[in-house]
């Protein structure tokens, strides 16, 4: 692994193409190393986790909106959507619109935190769909994907963005295009095009995930996936894209990061190392912003020492900058503290979710959500009691590069009215790969059966799951198949018409 640095060249200025960080990327993405097996075996877990919570996501509204809009776009090879059956297929930008949306309703699927956040497995729907349309195998698809994770997990390693309020779909687009490069064979100078094409269409603002967060955040991913799809098809015709788009002087640092005086230093695996960036991410347990995982956890344990909830005064979270500012109190949202605000607002307010969890001692994707939970006086008063704090220690652990300092908990202050304290810390969540319950192959089974009861049948469920134990074996037929397909009733099309279905 070599540090690239990466800064602002003038027009004026030579910078070779085999110097810009597209290029460095495109290079690796076209080198066909092989792929380690507990890589694989991570790549068929992190399949198994998005179905497991697009099984759960497959009747909300953002979900049915955006399979509808797919189901407009039928295509005679086409991929397929998740809860429809394998044959009904569609346009495969289509297909990853509405699988990326599926995948990311719920908030419950991998994460990886560093100098940025995101959640990698939002690369697999396009890249998935774009297996299926082009006929290609199980092995094609594993070698897109490790490229889509190599690439977002060091992007995010290297480059804030959220520190100048531009969303993490940012590093989506190119990741995702650039693991498509990789599945279709395609060069090294296509692969650079279609990286550059991913980042210049999909950079936004963070509002996407401020004050009164909306569906777009379930749909901001797919919007990236479908344009990794799209600009890869202008690639392979032979368009071209705006160069260079990270160092130009008219680009993405100069104007939308640090400005021109910037420098970045993005780590970039050396042509013949293998592809291992999957192995530094980690899933979620509960259906919540990651930096609640340990929280959630660390609440269920310390519920036993408070034997009286109205009897606290206050519950202060002492944990990184990040938490504070992003999903606490130092984000200045009163919509984190409004029992009338949106599950996804209420997703990002560690002051809700601790309190809840505190209470419930558990953490349910939909029971924790609903709106009789959110309404409760007591809880809205033990709620309101909840404040975080900047802590410097936990800043460090949260931007470390050592595995074994980096955390994302917190310490947890409970004052009693009586002036008693009960105080606990926890760094890291259970189920991560250092934590007290590592998640292997068995519980992210366990997550998909548990996700999927009631929506996709047993016998659905083993033939997924078998599918997805030969992920490298798969032929392009039996790739064809790795989708999930509901029960009948439970995959319903939406009643709202959009304009690709207007009936006017």
């Amino acid at each position: 692994m070599k540090l690239h640095k990466v800064r602002t060249y003038k027009s004026a200025e030579h910078l070779a193409r085999e110097d810009q960080l597209a290029w460095k990327f495109a290079a690796m993405a076209a080198d066909d190393v092989p792929l380690d097996d507990d890589v694989v075996e991570m790549i068929g877990n992190r399949i198994i986790d998005n179905a497991s919570v697009a099984a759960a996501s497959l009747m909300r509204r953002p979900v049915v909106s955006a399979r509808m809009q797919a189901l407009a776009h039928p295509y005679k090879r086409g991929a397929t959507v998740f809860g429809l059956p394998a044959d009904q297929r569609v346009s495969p930008e289509w297909a990853a619109w509405a699988n990326g949306v599926a995948v990311r309703e719920l908030d419950f699927h991998d994460t990886f935190l560093a100098a940025d956040y995101s959640h990698p497995a939002d690369n697999i729907p396009s890249m998935l769909a774009v297996a299926q349309h082009c006929g290609l195998n199980g092995s094609a698809l594993a070698r897109g994907i490790a490229t889509g994770y190599e690439i977002q997990v060091n992007l995010v390693k290297g480059i804030c963005l959220h520190e100048f309020k531009i969303d993490h779909i940012a590093h989506l687009g190119p990741s995702a295009a650039a693991g498509i490069g990789t599945m279709l064979g395609l060069s090294t100078e296509q692969i650079y095009q279609a990286i550059q094409q991913g980042l210049h269409t999909t950079t936004t603002t963070r509002q996407s995930r401020k004050g009164e967060i909306s569906s777009w955040k379930a749909y901001a991913p797919a919007f990236a996936g479908k344009m990794a799809v799209e600009a890869l098809d202008r690639i392979m015709r032979g368009e071209g894209a705006p160069s260079p788009a990270w160092e130009g002087e008219d680009g993405f640092i100069a104007w939308l990061l640090g400005g021109p005086k910037a420098e970045y230093f993005v780590p970039v695996p050396e042509i013949g190392e293998r592809k291992r960036a999957i192995m530094d991410t980690y899933t979620k347990e509960h259906s919540a912003e990651y930096q609640s995982q340990a929280l959630i956890d660390l609440a269920r344990r310390m519920r036993s020492s408070v034997k009286d909830f109205s009897k606290i005064a206050s519950i202060v979270l002492h944990t990184s900058h990040h938490t504070h500012y992003v999903i606490g109190t130092g984000a200045n949202d009163p919509q984190k503290m409004d029992p009338n605000a949106s599950r996804e607002t209420l997703d990002h307010s560690i002051m809700y979710i601790f309190a809840v969890a505190l209470e419930d001692g558990t953490w349910h994707h939909e029971h924790s959500y609903a709106p009789e939970r959110a309404k409760r006086p007591e809880t809205i008063a033990l709620w309101h009691k909840v404040s975080t704090v900047e802590d410097p220690a936990w800043t460090k652990r949260y931007h470390s590069h050592d595995p074994n300092e980096k955390a994302f908990g917190a310490r947890v202050v409970i004052t009693m009215q009586d002036g008693s304290v009960i105080e606990d810390e926890l760094a890291l969540a259970d189920a991560h790969p250092l934590g007290a319950r590592p998640f292997k192959r068995a519980d992210y089974v366990r997550k998909f059966r548990t996700l999927a009861e009631g929506i996709i049948g047993q016998q659905e469920q083993d033939r997924f799951i078998k599918t997805v134990e030969r992920l490298t074996e798969l032929t392009a037929d039996e790739l064809a198949g790795l989708n999930i397909t509901a029960l009948p009733g439970k995959c319903e099309p939406g009643k709202a018409h959009g304009i690709f279905d207007w009936q006017g």
